[in-house]
């Protein structure tokens, strides 16, 4: 197996990984967050993993999402900078998110929204994301904070439910032609055309996905549809990350997410967790896994409950949930 002295060049690496290279580093991290994280170590001797045989990345273990809920998932101790959390229903069990180095997540989406959208001081950016600001610890708000503080723009702001205000700023942007990304949570941003309609020419309009019980459940073509006509633009970018993840993918249209080099998506049969799907000159289905570097102090081998497609060239789409994804993997709970 493919090792490194130790963490610090191990974090050297993830930023700056090659395709060529992400497999052996991929095999680095898997052995250091054995050697360093129990839950992971414990869930990987439950299902028998043989370390020692573990050569190639699909041999990984994936952690199944729901260990986030009720269990504390760290690789090495430490006393966090912050515990991200993600959203859910009143009475409901959270997942959360131990950070050890903030640092590492503010590269992270700082080094990938450069990489698609370029330098972060050419736009105004504008964050409706009410139902996030109602928490104080969420991973989301905490990056759209840092890109708005980065932008250095006078009106790169949060604006709640002033969509008079926003509309205003959206407006007052097109007539300079300044560059701005509208980033919101999808009720939100159908609460705001509700009001409001536009002919945008210089901005970009991100929804980051969910409902969140304020509206009933659309599909992302439905809402991308009704968007694009409120919004007189042609296409609707998206934003797929999560709470246990400190890496985005990012849309520019018809729901195609692209990663950064430090991430990877895998699929896994839905019938059988550990069998990795194999991908060469045509579109896959299948169970989300996701391999996250900048987790490198959490796991960064995780199951998700999402189902996707995987295209060849890497990018992929989230076509829906499995089935009973709230109780799939309690079983190994136990742990």
């Amino acid at each position: 197996m493919s090792t490194f002295k130790d963490d610090k060049e191990l974090r050297k690496m993830i930023f700056g990984v090659k395709l060529d290279d992400f497999e052996a580093v991929a095999l680095a991290i898997f052995q250091f967050q054995y050697d360093n994280n129990e839950i992971y170590r414990s869930y990987c001797k439950s299902i028998k993993t043989d370390v020692e045989q573990v050569k190639k990345m699909t041999q990984i273990p994936f952690l199944p999402i729901q260990f986030f809920k009720n269990k504390i998932i760290t690789s090495t101790s430490f006393e966090p900078q912050v515990v991200f959390e993600s959203s859910g229903t009143t009475g409901s069990i959270n997942n959360k998110h131990y950070i050890k180095d903030l640092a590492i997540y503010e590269e992270s989406f700082i080094k990938c929204f450069e990489l698609f959208y370029k330098n972060i001081q050419e736009y105004c950016i504008l964050g409706l994301l009410p139902s996030y600001l109602e928490r104080n610890n969420a991973s989301l708000v905490y990056m759209v904070d840092h890109l708005i503080k980065l932008s250095n723009n006078v009106n790169s702001n949060f604006y709640l439910n002033d969509f008079q205000k926003l509309s205003e700023t959206i407006l007052s942007n097109e007539s300079k032609k300044q560059k701005t990304l509208l980033i919101g949570v999808s009720f939100a941003l159908l609460d705001f055309t509700e009001a409001y309609q536009f002919n945008l020419q210089n901005t970009i309009v991100m929804e980051t996905g969910g409902m969140k019980g304020r509206r009933e459940e659309i599909s992302k073509n439905a809402l991308h549809q009704i968007l694009k006509e409120k919004f007189g633009i042609d296409s609707i970018h998206s934003e797929y990350g999560m709470t246990e993840l400190l890496s985005q993918s990012y849309s520019c249209g018809n729901n195609i997410f692209k990663s950064p080099p430090w991430k990877k998506i895998l699929l896994r049969s839905e019938d059988d967790p550990f069998e990795i799907k194999s991908i060469i000159n045509k579109s896959i289905t299948g169970a989300v896994n996701i391999i996250d570097f900048a987790n490198l102090y959490s796991c960064s081998f995780i199951a998700t409950d999402d189902i996707g497609q995987l295209h060849p060239d890497g990018s992929f789409e989230i076509i829906g949930r499995l089935e009973n994804s709230d109780v799939r993997g309690c079983g190994l709970m136990v742990i």
